[in-house]
């Protein structure tokens, strides 16, 4: 591999990349075989901003992966570099040349790997061997990327969007190619699962992540700085036995008893249990936690 990244020729792709999932993973490998073979650097342009953000101003995005994450799994991917870009209105206004002519003057973007579905440039108005046809007149080869499929489904962002909206955690998982996983920051609740022996976390979740449906998940949790792997549950709901008094994530972490208000921690799900439902009691309750969390170490142990 060439050393000198700032004058190195780069093949590249481009898009939001939300989640970087199969599909995504598929496309970024093709491009670090294709820059190899024409021994070039690779690179993933994307954005800061979901384009809907500017484009639609109403719009508030869920999304799978917010920008720290989604970066390193683009480059845990082998990409030799990424590319963050802020969409901003002036940028949605460029035509698709503008765009390839950006690429090629500040990053010598020398490949442009296509996907099978993806458009860019004001209103998205061009199409393939319009990219191609710019290519071919400022210097850019514009080669395509098969179509990646699995299940009889072309895999994308909203598809797995729509899986974790429904709780589809198995399948959603096997189309990220990992566990859904997103970030909190530990605040203080009201203690009632510290009353009854399931002491929780309660984590303060940034708005633009999608949060998946309500109910009772197995998860495995990452905390800075804690060297041993780590499991719990988690309630996404209301907590109607206590009253319904809006909507909280709260993870009970098995074995642990630590003080860490005030840290991120990351929490990947592998497991939906159950919807979320009023107990007759709190010894009811009770009862159901120490199933769930039986139900849990049991899918662990195999």
């Amino acid at each position: 591999m060439k050393n000198d990244g700032a004058k190195c020729a780069y093949c590249a792709t481009t898009g939001f990349f939300d989640g970087v999932h199969k599909g995504h993973q598929y496309i970024l490998r093709s491009l670090i075989a294709d820059a190899r073979a024409h021994d070039m650097l690779s690179a993933a342009v994307t954005f800061r901003q979901h384009p809907r953000q500017v484009l639609q101003h109403d719009y508030v995005p869920k999304l799978l992966t917010l920008r720290q994450r989604r970066e390193r799994l683009l480059l845990a991917t082998g990409v030799d570099r990424v590319v963050m870009l802020d969409f901003t209105p002036a940028f949605a206004a460029q035509t698709a040349a503008d765009f390839m002519l950006r690429l090629r003057d500040e990053y010598n973007v020398r490949r442009l790997l296509i996907g099978y579905d993806h458009r860019f440039g004001h209103n998205r108005e061009e199409g393939f061997e319009d990219y191609q046809r710019i290519g071919e007149r400022i210097g850019i080869e514009v080669p395509a990327c098969k179509v990646f499929t699995e299940n009889n489904t072309n895999i994308s962002s909203s598809v797995v969007r729509r899986l974790i909206a429904a709780g589809n955690i198995a399948l959603a998982n096997e189309y990220l190619g990992y566990r859904y996983t997103f970030d909190g920051v530990v605040v203080r609740g009201r203690g009632e699962g510290r009353k009854i022996g399931f002491p929780t976390a309660n984590m303060c979740i940034d708005a633009g992540q999608l949060i998946p449906r309500r109910g009772v998940y197995g998860t495995e949790i990452t905390i800075p700085g804690h060297g041993r792997r780590l499991f719990g549950m988690m309630n996404i709901g209301c907590r109607p036995t206590y009253g319904g008094d809006g909507e909280t994530v709260e993870v009970n972490i098995f074995d642990f008893d630590e003080d860490i208000y005030g840290q991120c921690i990351s929490v990947s799900l592998f497991l939906r249990l159950r919807d979320e439902r009023k107990f007759d009691s709190v010894a009811a309750l009770i009862g159901q936690l120490k199933a769930d969390r039986e139900h849990i170490l049991n899918a662990l142990r195999q």
